[in-house]
This record gives C-alpha cells, sequence and structure tokens, in this order.
C-alpha cells in the first residue's frame, strides 16, 4: 500500500506538493502522470503535513493523515499586520496574579495550542508537567529558597552581585519573589540524550507564553525556578520526571491582578546587513 495517495479528480498536476515537502519525497506529476512517492517516502517522511497543507485542492493524504480530516486556515480569523503588532508588542510578564485557580480545560487549551510549536524534523519531542496544586507550587517554591540559601552559603563570590539575599529576605518576610504566588507552574521536560529538545522546549514555551496572553491569562518565565530544578537534586527529584527526561523550562501561569495600558519603550534593534 502506497504511503501517500493522491485523489486523481481533485489533482490538478501544479506539483505544489512536491515542490513544498521538506525531504524531498514527492516526485513531481508530469502532463501523463500523478504526483508519486519515492521508494523510501515512508522512512523518511517526516509527517509536517506541508504537502497537504499547500494543496489547494485537497488532493494529497498520507499514511493515516487525510486531508478531508484537517481544519482549513481561516484567512478572517488571522490578525492583520497591526493586529500582531500590537499583540505582541503589548504582551506583559506578569509577575502579580489574582488569587484564582485557572480552570483545567483552559491550561490544557494552552497547551494544546503550544503544541503546534515548530521543532526540528517535526519530531515533536515537548512533554508538560503541571502543577496545579497551589500547595504543590509552595512547596516547590520553598524547596527553591533552599537551593538558594544554599548558592550563598557555599559559593558567594559567584552569586556576588546577583542580590539573591533579596529573594531569601522577601521569602523570609512573607513574600515569594520565586514563583510571585502564581497559581500554577507549567514544566516543559524532554529526553535528555535528544539534541534538539533544548530549542524545541524553548520555542514550544514561547508559544504558551502567547497563548496564555490570547486566552486572557498572565504568564513570566521562572528563572530561578529552571535554574533550580536544573542544579538541585532534591528539587529534581521531588518533581520526578520520567526517566531519562529533565526540564527545559518553566514558566508561571495565572490571571493578572492589574491590567497594563501602556506600552513602555525598548531599545532600537541592532541590525547587521549583509
Amino acid at each position: 500500500m502506497s504511503w501517500i495517495t493522491i485523489n486523481e479528480t481533485k489533482c490538478r498536476k501544479d506539483g505544489i506538493c512536491a515542490a513544498a515537502c521538506p525531504l524531498g519525497i514527492i516526485n513531481p506529476p508530469d502532463a501523463n502522470r500523478l504526483p508519486t512517492e519515492t521508494k523510501d517516502a515512508e522512512k523518511l517522511c517526516i509527517r509536517c503535513g506541508h504537502c497537504m497543507a499547500t494543496c489547494p485542492h485537497g488532493a494529497i493524504s498520507f499514511g493515516d493523515m487525510k486531508a478531508e480530516n484537517l481544519p482549513k486556515v481561516n484567512g478572517r480569523m488571522l490578525p492583520s499586520t497591526a493586529q500582531a503588532q500590537a499583540f505582541l508588542r503589548s504582551r506583559r510578564s506578569i509577575r502579580t496574579y489574582k488569587d484564582k485557580s485557572v480552570d483545567r480545560k483552559t491550561l490544557a487549551r494552552i497547551i494544546d495550542i503550544a503544541r503546534y510549536a515548530p521543532s526540528g524534523s517535526n519530531a515533536q519531542p515537548v512533554e508538560w508537567m503541571v502543577i496545579y496544586d497551589r500547595n504543590n507550587v509552595n512547596k516547590y517554591a520553598a524547596m527553591v529558597i533552599d537551593w538558594i540559601r544554599y548558592i550563598i552559603r557555599e559559593h558567594a563570590e559567584a552569586v556576588a552581585g546577583l542580590h539573591m539575599d533579596r529573594i531569601v529576605k522577601a521569602w523570609d518576610d512573607g513574600s515569594d519573589w520565586v514563583c510571585r504566588n502564581a497559581p500554577h507552574i507549567i514544566i516543559v521536560h524532554g529526553a535528555v540524550q535528544d539534541q534538539m529538545i533544548q530549542n524545541a522546549c524553548t520555542i514550544a514555551l514561547t508559544y504558551l507564553e502567547l497563548a496564555a496572553s490570547a486566552l486572557k491569562l498572565g504568564a513570566c518565565w521562572a528563572g530561578y525556578f529552571s535554574l533550580a530544578v536544573e542544579n538541585w537534586p532534591p528539587l529534581n527529584k521531588a518533581l520526578d520526571f520520567p526517566v531519562g527526561n529533565k526540564a527545559f523550562g518553566t514558566m508561571l501561569v495565572g490571571y493578572p491582578k492589574y491590567k497594563y495600558h501602556r506600552i513602555p519603550l525598548r531599545n532600537e534593534p541592532k541590525i547587521i546587513w549583509k
């Protein structure tokens, strides 16, 4: 059975599918022949779906991915240039949250959006962990503080100037500067041996942050949490990632306590044109 299926009635022999295929596993059509697959098509195919996405006629399918099952791109739903610019520029890293949990369906929805983030060879290696219970968020934040205390005590010179002592003092005074009292934490993780996993996780978490903003949620990269997961065995053990996996990024998520009414200025981009 062929890996690639061409609907003879719908195909216009325009060759778009062959031109769009990043692996070159589709032979272009000619006047007397429909597009055909190469001998190693099934083995090489990365299931990116470019061939199906670019075919205007819905004439090509492969494996168990059928053209008729793919949602169509709705151009009316896409933002204009001005809308995209406004959305991206108005995004803020939220560090003050309402005392309100986000329902699981909404968190699952932003993860569902983020799974469409690009990954090398369409490997889709990113896995997700949601620290949903607020008690667990507080417990893990306390473990991050334990790590910071250890770093200050044992490696004071290395962290001089980073003001990590202020984070500990805030904690002792009743303020959480690690998780910012966010109700939830989302962690991306994956196989340590995967050479592309770090980039894939970073891109996926970026998608997640933007998706959160679109759903009126607030999000913020949790740098201290990520460093602690990487360097503090008690926290890593407590999170209990699957064997062979490690964390590659952490995001705080919740409802923003305040609205933002202006867009702060940023430095002009430094561009080298060649």
